[in-house]
């Protein structure tokens, strides 16, 4: 925390981050997911390393959009169990406290 390195492509890295797809590295090979932090104004940082030269890097998520939080909405109505908006069915929210998150990406999506 804190020697981590910004990347520049983040739009791009998200989009295959919630794909599941591998996600170059500006330093040669690609970056792996060490882990993800939730931020205070509902967004996350993801903590990444670089497989060839071990550089740690800090990827911003955006927090959730007013669309996002409507569809999980709709679900919770619909007596249906929300998947995060981002990264599609295979993943289902979980309750954190009153928040329902996604594991993957840190984000809350509604409250329950």
């Amino acid at each position: 925390m804190g020697d981590e390195l910004q990347l520049d492509n983040s739009k791009d890295l998200l989009a295959r981050y919630y794909e599941g797809r591998r996600m170059e590295s500006p330093a040669g090979g690609f970056l792996m997911v060490l882990g993800v932090r939730p931020d205070d104004g509902g967004g996350a940082t993801l903590l990444l390393e670089c497989s060839a030269s071990s550089l740690r890097y800090e990827l911003q998520v955006p927090k959730a959009t007013r669309t996002e939080r409507k569809k999980v909405r709709l679900h919770l109505d619909e007596d249906r169990d929300p998947a995060c908006p981002r990264h599609g069915p295979t993943h289902g929210l979980t309750r954190a406290g009153r928040d329902l998150v996604c594991s993957a990406c840190g984000i809350s999506y509604g409250k329950v």
